[in-house]
């Protein structure tokens, strides 16, 4: 078989836009009253449509994510939701970032008894990521 050359030279220099995480729709998560309140109710939220970018080439990085929480008071509102994790859709961050920088913003927006946020990254390079963080009220 004949040796192809390939010019890679072309690769060099593209880059996508990527954003910075100050686009991330922080300020559109909404609440709405818990009326069981003092009852643990699980809540999980899967989802297989997150998709951030990475930081360097901008080229997409995709999650399957599962929230899950105990709510102290407060649900989160759903469209609120998709609208903030679409948000993340041109951030450059890396995987552990995005995964707690949930956890973060939902922590402070429901104060729950419990978060657990499971990211299930697609691999690149034949190498997957799971990340799991965890919050418990004090």
């Amino acid at each position: 078989m004949a040796k192809v050359e390939v010019n890679h030279k072309k690769y060099e220099g593209i880059r996508f836009d990527i954003e910075d995480e100050s686009v991330i729709l922080v300020d559109i998560l909404e609440t709405i009253p818990y009326e069981y309140v003092g009852k643990d109710t699980m809540v999980t939220i899967p989802t297989t449509e997150f998709t951030s970018v990475c930081p360097w080439s901008g080229l997409p990085d995709f999650a399957d994510i599962i929230i899950s929480y105990i709510p102290n008071e407060d649900l989160v509102e759903m469209k609120s939701l998709k609208y903030y994790l679409t948000s993340y859709r041109n951030v450059g961050i890396y995987q552990e970032h995005a995964t707690n920088k949930m956890k973060e913003d939902l922590v402070d927006l429901l104060k729950p008894k419990y978060l657990k946020i499971v990211a299930t990254w697609n691999a690149r390079g034949g190498l997957g990521t799971e990340v799991v963080v965890e919050y418990k009220q004090d």
